[in-house]
């Protein structure tokens, strides 16, 4: 348990870091808002994080068998814990973590002019804008733009 409590200690001390290091670039970083981790059995992490941590189901994305593809655990009105299934070509772990801006297109032109290798916007099947910044340390930013209709959205306004 101490383990864990250092790793995401560590993960939000970093993503602070990283948050002022881009406001200060002029990339209309806002927050962050949520880590993503792959996990071996859906089912077990969610009834994990509800039941030891404390932790809601926000909302998920089945794959077309029905499947859970994603799985949004709430942490606290902003804050999320996205869940992943594990695959052979995705082992289980940390994947990401996900920044909210006000505009997808204006952070990735920004961190762009900066030189970054950042992913064209797209809207996901959360109804989120997403964009990705290649970081070298890191591996993966997903940058959010979380639109009114979006699920994000919806879990944000909901939180009690």
């Amino acid at each position: 348990m101490r383990g864990a409590a250092l790793f995401f200690s560590g993960l939000v001390i970093g993503l602070g870091v990283h948050v002022v290091m881009a406001q200060g670039a002029g990339t209309r970083v806002e927050m962050a808002n949520h880590i993503g981790v792959n996990v071996p059995n859906v089912a077990e992490a969610v009834a994990y994080y509800s039941t030891k941590m404390g932790f809601k189901e926000a909302f998920r994305v089945n794959d077309t068998s029905g499947q859970p593809r994603v799985v949004y655990m709430q942490i606290s009105r902003n804050t999320f814990l996205e869940l992943q299934p594990a695959t052979t070509q995705r082992g289980p772990g940390f994947t990401h973590y996900g920044l909210v801006v006000s505009s997808a297109a204006a952070a990735v032109d920004a961190f762009r002019k900066l030189g970054l290798t950042v992913t064209d916007v797209t809207k996901s099947d959360t109804k989120a804008n997403l964009a990705n910044v290649t970081d070298p340390y890191i591996g993966r930013i997903e940058l959010v733009e979380i639109t009114p209709e979006s699920l994000h959205a919806k879990a944000i306004a909901g939180w009690k």
